[in-house]
């Protein structure tokens, strides 16, 4: 099954893109099948495909596309919708994807934020150990105030380059 939009494309120009970013994609830190269903679903025109039709694009099972689907979907990097008046799922990355990825470590950063507090109290700020722990927190917090004003201005500026708001 091959998504319908692409059929004019060079299918081995197609796979060349998907597996070369997936790669990149690995290398930063994302798992490997993740980062394959997503760059497939980043190349496909309706940025939407099934379970199917990412199986067959990629040749790997469903139960593999299954689990970095569960990955990408915990992360915010793709959505699941059913197709009208089917039970099939498909899967869908947005053009916003990477804000979503981006802004949905807000959580994470307060977590970390919270622990390296607890650790400079329990080891001592004035301990070796606990001003490394200050410092990486003085990172986190800085890093964390950076990012609300980094995304507010990348929608202002997406608005601007590609007409959204």
């Amino acid at each position: 099954m091959t998504e319908p939009s692409t059929a004019g494309r060079d299918s081995r120009a197609v796979s060349k893109f998907v597996e070369g970013f997936a790669a990149q994609l690995v290398e930063a830190g994302m798992q490997r099948m993740a980062a394959r269903v997503f760059a497939a679903l980043l190349a496909s025109d309706s940025g939407a495909m099934t379970s199917a039709e990412l199986g067959d694009q990629l040749r790997v099972s469903p139960a593999a596309v299954s689990g970095a689907v569960r990955y990408l979907a915990q992360v915010h990097m793709v959505s699941r919708e059913r197709e009208p008046g089917s039970r099939r799922e498909r899967y869908r990355v947005h053009s916003d994807q990477w804000y979503e990825a981006v802004t949905s470590r807000d959580a994470v950063l307060t977590r970390w934020e919270q622990s390296l507090r607890e650790g400079v109290d329990s080891l001592g700020a004035g301990t070796p150990a606990g001003e490394r722990l200050a410092e990486t927190l003085a990172f986190f917090e800085y890093l964390d105030g950076e990012l609300v004003q980094l995304m507010a201005r990348w929608r202002e500026h997406r608005d601007r380059t590609f007409g959204k708001g």
